[in-house]
């Protein structure tokens, strides 16, 4: 969409939540136009359409988009200038080194928590001693995963690894032994009551889309109408985990759900939208699959990701090759891949129990 130069657009506050505010002559091809924005509305008392403030409407209409994880550090009022300089420092660097937007949201938040709870110090203060005083009093006194703390040694490593900061030895970090977890998989039979309880055909072509093609949760949330190769039926995931695109098939069935939805939906730029535009949030996808197993009548905990861990483990029970599964998965090591041989149920049926062979008397 091409916004016309005597649109005046602004960024106004209306009852705590910003939006943005687009206001031109009374001309019946321009209302036209701003009605193709989802979510877009007529407000009589300001005499302006008032559209949703998200990054897709701010660069349709050549707005400054907003540094979310930047403003954090800002709106941080127990950080000092000198800490606050330094995240944004690290944070110039991880995207230099084009690390996810997520990563990148997740290792900011774990410092800030870490200089919080230093706030007298300068970053050039910080030793190793208080790194272990952090993990001792802070992350296991509130019984964080180990996960968590991975992700703070993580982020110590790439802020004290710049030059600028030499009073912490990241050699000697210490990361939390990793646990040894298997995924949890659900069966065929559930996945497609899942499925089926969406009543909803947008909810039921995402939840059917990540198990289809095995995709993760931004993943899915970041495809675009682009992505979606119907002639060589293929999907193309773009910066996947690690930064990594990778194709993937599409189902003909898949395919067929998607025109329906897109036929009730018309997307704009995102396959799957908001309610006003924009991308289709995390948090409403999460109450998306808790919703249909709830509606299935399934007495388990179940979320998105264990549809993927289901998939790859379905294509081993159906002998599909490991390492087409890893590339399918997009996993960087095979070894990551090889963790679902130990939940295969195919694998493991053909196991037989020393006790069958046992005489017992009946």
């Amino acid at each position: 969409m091409k916004v016309p130069a005597n649109w005046k657009v602004s960024v106004i506050n209306i009852d705590g939540k910003n939006k943005i505010s687009v206001q031109f002559e009374n001309r019946s091809d321009w209302i036209i136009m701003i009605r193709t924005i989802p979510g877009s509305e007529w407000n009589y008392r300001l005499r302006s359409w008032l559209i949703t403030d998200n990054d897709v409407n701010r660069e349709t209409f050549g707005l400054q988009i907003v540094d979310h994880v930047k403003e954090s550090i800002t709106n941080n009022d127990r950080l000092e200038i000198e800490v606050q300089n330094g995240l944004n420092k690290m944070i110039d660097l991880m995207r230099i080194k084009r690390y996810s937007e997520r990563t990148i949201d997740s290792y900011t938040k774990c410092l800030q928590v870490f200089f919080n709870f230093y706030p007298k110090k300068k970053i050039s203060e910080i030793t190793n001693n208080d790194v272990v005083k952090f993990n001792t009093e802070y992350v296991l006194q509130k019984k964080l995963s180990a996960s968590y703390q991975s992700q703070f040694i993580n982020a110590l490593k790439i802020m004290y690894g710049q030059e600028l900061y030499k009073s912490l030895d990241v050699e000697k970090l210490m990361r939390p032994q990793k646990p040894f977890q298997l995924p949890k998989v659900i069966s065929e039979e559930e996945v497609a009551m899942i499925i089926n309880a969406c009543k909803n055909i947008k909810h039921k072509a995402m939840i059917s889309l990540i198990y289809s093609a095995g995709l993760r949760r931004g993943e899915l949330l970041n495809l675009k109408m682009e992505d979606i190769d119907s002639k060589r039926m293929m999907i193309l995931i773009k910066n996947g985990k690690g930064a990594k695109d990778r194709m993937v098939p599409l189902s003909p069935l898949i395919l067929d759900m998607l025109r329906k939805y897109y036929e009730m939906y018309k997307p704009v730029m995102y396959l799957f939208e908001g309610q006003f535009g924009g991308k289709y949030s995390e948090r409403a996808i999460e109450l998306v699959i808790k919703k249909a197993v709830l509606d299935a009548g399934i007495q388990k905990n179940i979320n998105l990701h264990m549809l993927r861990h289901s998939y790859a483990t379905h294509l081993l029970e159906a002998g599909t090759n490991l390492r087409y599964i890893q590339e399918l998965l997009g996993h960087q090591s095979p070894k990551t891949t090889q963790i679902y041989t130990h939940v295969s149920s195919l694998a493991l049926s053909k196991v037989t129990s020393p006790f069958d062979r046992l005489k017992i008397n009946k």
